[in-house]
């Protein structure tokens, strides 16, 4: 069976579909710059391996930035999939992609399966990455990462505006020995705009199985705590059965360890150390973990 691309204009969404024989469960997959560029097709091969055809979607061609992204493209892809004869359809995210897949699962009842790798639990203001004044990133003018009917979400503006924002986000990642950090930004977000209901996102509306899952090492954001504030909010009421993995160490890579194994075939470890402090810090401990993931989403896939 071939793949079969899809378009903004003629389908509702950009992506790429990934079919398999002999299932009626199919994954959302939200990984990578493109629905079809390395890192995206690692994680479908590990979902296909697990019986489940895949959808990759992102933001465009090459984009991993998201501003204004309508939520509304899932549901053009749930449709899709639904015509396709999948009974069950769920959605994996890592990163801002992780936060993005609780949005659109909360609000789009028929995923029954949410995969949320070092989410956030609120929705982040919009980023871009298009190179302005030799910034990597930087925010939005002032928009939600997010949309839903043509209506922006309410979002936690950065705390920093550019130029700083990348200056703030390179120097925290210089001082810390890593590649890429932005705890410290993101804690001083909240710390001068502190969250409001509105902002988060709604996850007791997420229906079936939820799967969240964090290190405490991770220098991008308190993943962990954002996880404990979900738990705690589906204490008062949920539709779904939660499943929160957290642990100590891990990185912001928290990746099942045969998925970090496709992705980094070759001297993975060895690169994952030079990524992040953690890494080198504590490699067998974060393998350890990936090592858990893999095995305890394994299981709970097997069941749904």
């Amino acid at each position: 069976m071939k793949q079969r691309k899809f378009q903004v204009d003629s389908d509702g969404f950009y992506g790429v579909y990934y079919p398999r024989k002999h299932t009626d469960r199919a994954m959302i997959v939200m990984a990578g710059d493109s629905s079809d560029d390395h890192l995206a097709r690692c994680v479908v091969r590990w979902f296909s391996q697990r019986g489940c055809a895949c959808l990759a979607m992102s933001a465009d061609v090459k984009d991993y930035g998201y501003h204004s992204f309508p939520l509304e493209r899932f549901e053009s892809a749930v449709r899709f999939l639904r015509s396709e004869g999948f009974q069950k359809i769920g959605i994996v995210g890592a990163s801002t992609t992780g936060m993005i897949a609780l949005a659109a699962a909360s609000v789009i009842k028929d995923i029954t399966m949410t995969i949320a790798l070092s989410p956030s639990d609120f929705i982040m203001e919009g980023f871009i990455r298009d190179g302005k004044d030799g910034a990597a990133e930087r925010p939005g003018d002032n928009e939600s990462t997010l949309t839903w009917r043509g209506e922006p979400l309410p979002y936690l503006p950065f705390a920093c505006r550019h130029p700083e924002y990348w200056q703030k986000l390179s120097e925290e990642a210089r001082l810390g020995g890593d590649l890429a950090a932005s705890r410290k930004m993101f804690d001083l977000s909240e710390r001068l705009h502190p969250l409001r209901e509105e902002e988060t996102i709604k996850t007791e509306q997420i229906h079936g199985t939820l799967i969240c899952i964090g290190a405490e090492d991770d220098v991008l954001w308190d993943t962990c705590q954002y996880i404990r504030r979900i738990e705690e909010r589906l204490r008062k009421q949920r539709k779904c059965t939660f499943y929160s993995l957290t642990y100590k160490h891990g990185t912001h890579f928290v990746f099942p360890e045969s998925m970090m194994k496709r992705i980094l075939p070759v001297g993975g470890g060895i690169l994952l150390c030079m990524v992040f402090q953690a890494g080198r810090m504590h490699p067998l401990l974060c393998r350890k973990a990936r090592i858990d993931i893999d095995r305890r989403v394994s299981q709970l896939l097997e069941i749904w």
